[in-house]
């Protein structure tokens, strides 16, 4: 199994240098057609291959960031999708950094042929390499062990990508640890591990460690907060540090610093923007073209969120706090419009610069949804241990009705985990997760916030 697995790391880092080699190798001729003899290069004799070096390191810097080079983990349509973004960004500052050299900006022309060569490869690339995958790895193999909670939703997710996952028995955890162990070591890849008690899921998890069985787990709250946790040594003792508070205030300084100045440069550049999507709310049925709801920030302070109106103005006329659902009525069409390109969310600028948010966090809750919320989920409150952002882990991982817990997990994770490169890196993970379709849809129509219904609980 072992071997296994580094010929399978072999074979997809030679597939992503095959990639790279071929987008340097069309930068390189399009600098060396159109640049090479019209622009000096003075900072070294081969300055040219230099300029080739740091376009090739700037493509790989994007391609690891949106996972462009991650054949067999990711769907090929998501490895299509995160490379060519990856490209656009690579393309778009080696414009820039041409136009530097040159002294004025340089016609777009020959670099944007270029991106549609980069497309079309990268296209045949995905659709070679993810059947060369597949032709030599097969799905691995796995048990799951489960308890008294539905398995439905994780088998569901599982079976949504045949081509890496294939569960093949499923275990409930009073059949016993024995015979689970004993099953365990039979033909499988892999062990899934779901919802169980922590007491049985260490002994099954030591038992696979020692036996050198791949384990994937569903983590537990105490489990994202302790991942988060530094280690220290008490002399020759071994020490987890979880701290009482989030942020180091010279991380509170930094955060604010990149607020203000990212804020207000977005404000300035898209302003045009959001003064034609405030003329086009009031004219379609002159109602207000801002929307303010009551969110919580920060140790559940209240403000007021400000978003551009994209629903009726009687939209809520019953009293009644709710998400939004599938194809809802409420939704204005201009509402549907500016919700799909996120431009509903710019007057959240006038929020960040304020203070009340920031642009890395977790998203904000209506003060009734989290005490709905907190009624199931009590852990739920931890959320707001930082301030409330503009885009967050949950955002860039998850979707609009992934479910309140997972949501939990998926921000405890980035407060838990929190650097300023971690922000940086998020931001750039935002502009592609802008252009999925899909992270915007809206939970059933039968629910009123991401829980599910009363039914389906377990």
């Amino acid at each position: 199994m072992r071997k296994m697995e580094s010929f399978k790391r072999i074979i997809v880092l030679q597939l992503a240098g095959i990639n790279l080699l071929f987008q340097v190798a069309l930068y390189a001729v399009l600098w060396f057609n159109n640049y090479a003899d019209t622009i000096q290069v003075y900072f070294w004799k081969r300055g040219h291959w230099l300029v080739i070096i740091i376009y090739g390191v700037l493509l790989f810097f994007f391609s690891r960031t949106y996972g462009g080079y991650q054949v067999g983990y990711l769907k090929p349509v998501e490895v299509c999708f995160s490379q060519i973004f990856a490209t656009i960004c690579a393309n778009v500052f080696a414009y820039f950094q041409i136009s530097l050299l040159n002294g004025n900006l340089i016609k777009p022309g020959p670099l944007f042929r270029v991106t549609l060569l980069d497309m079309i490869g990268i296209a045949i690339w995905t659709a070679v390499s993810n059947w060369l995958y597949k032709s030599i790895f097969a799905p691995r193999e796995l048990l799951l062990i489960h308890g008294d909670r539905p398995i439905e939703d994780i088998m569901e997710k599982f079976h949504s990508r045949k081509d890496k996952y294939k569960i093949c028995h499923c275990m409930n955890i009073s059949e016993g640890i024995p015979a689970i162990c004993k099953e365990a070591e039979n033909r499988y890849d892999a062990v899934v591990i779901w919802d169980i008690k922590t007491e049985d899921r260490n002994k099954i998890l030591k038992y696979c460690y020692g036996k050198e069985i791949r384990v994937y787990i569903m983590p537990k709250i105490t489990d994202v907060i302790i991942k988060g946790s530094e280690q220290l040594h008490l002399f020759d003792t071994p020490i987890l540090l979880t701290r009482e508070y989030a942020l180091k205030i010279e991380q509170r300084v930094i955060k604010r610093m990149i607020d203000l100045v990212c804020a207000i440069l977005l404000m300035i550049i898209t302003s045009p923007i959001m003064l034609i999507t405030a003329i086009c709310i009031k004219c379609y049925d002159g109602g207000p073209i801002l929307y303010r709801q009551i969110r919580c920030t920060l140790g559940e302070k209240e403000f007021g969120i400000l978003k551009f109106r994209s629903m009726r103005v009687d939209a809520e006329k019953d009293g009644v706090a709710r998400l939004a659902a599938k194809n809802d009525s409420r939704i204005t069409p201009i509402g549907k419009f500016i919700r799909r390109v996120r431009i509903d969310e710019l007057p959240q600028l006038f929020n960040i610069i304020k203070g009340d948010m920031t642009f890395i966090g977790p998203r904000p809750e209506r003060p009734e949804i989290i005490k709905q919320y907190v009624e199931e989920m009590p852990e739920f409150a931890f959320r707001t241990r930082v301030k409330a952002g503009l885009a967050g882990y949950a955002q860039v991982f998850g979707k609009y009705n992934t479910t309140p817990y997972d949501k939990l997990k998926l921000d405890l994770f980035y407060i838990e985990n929190y650097t300023i490169w971690l922000d940086i890196k998020l931001m750039m993970l935002t502009l592609k997760i802008l252009l999925k379709l899909e992270s915007t849809e809206g939970v059933e129509t039968t629910q009123v916030t991401a829980m599910k219904n009363e039914d389906e609980k377990s």
